[in-house]
């Protein structure tokens, strides 16, 4: 797993256009405002050790929002980090066993539509940790 973490004044989004058949149609935009937003990019070998990366993902994020001093997280699927893809359904699994724990702990935790291309603004913080990269 790849994780790109970025600490945000906010994070818009809009679905743009559906790319996977079996996903429910939806049209969704949101805008969350003082959020860290984390694209997550789930690999091909992070499906031999969901557990291990569900929790080492867990406790990064959970790590980054102390940093940061947020509450708040939305979690963005990413395809675009890694040659290695694991297919669709885990990777949708594994974001959703993310939230799952992080909202057990009281974050709120947003996600953007999977299966969908959306179009998206962000305005991230200039400090150095509002930038960071973690592989799992």
């Amino acid at each position: 797993m790849k994780m790109l973490m970025f600490d945000t004044e906010y994070f818009w989004f809009e679905t743009f256009s559906k790319t996977l058949d079996h996903v429910d149609d939806t049209e969704r935009e949101e805008k969350i405002e003082d959020t860290a937003v984390v694209f997550i990019h789930v690999e091909a070998e992070d499906e031999l050790r969901k557990s291990k990366v569900v929790k080492k993902a867990v406790a990064n994020q959970k790590w980054y929002l102390n940093k940061v001093n947020k509450e708040r997280m939305v979690l963005h699927s990413f395809a675009h980090l890694s040659s290695s893809k694991s297919s669709p359904e885990f990777a949708v699994e594994i974001i959703l066993a993310i939230k799952e724990k992080l909202d057990n702990k009281g974050i709120d935790v947003h996600t953007t539509a999977f299966g969908y291309f959306s179009e998206f603004s962000i305005h991230v913080r200039g400090e150095s940790l509002a930038k960071v990269f973690k592989e799992i």
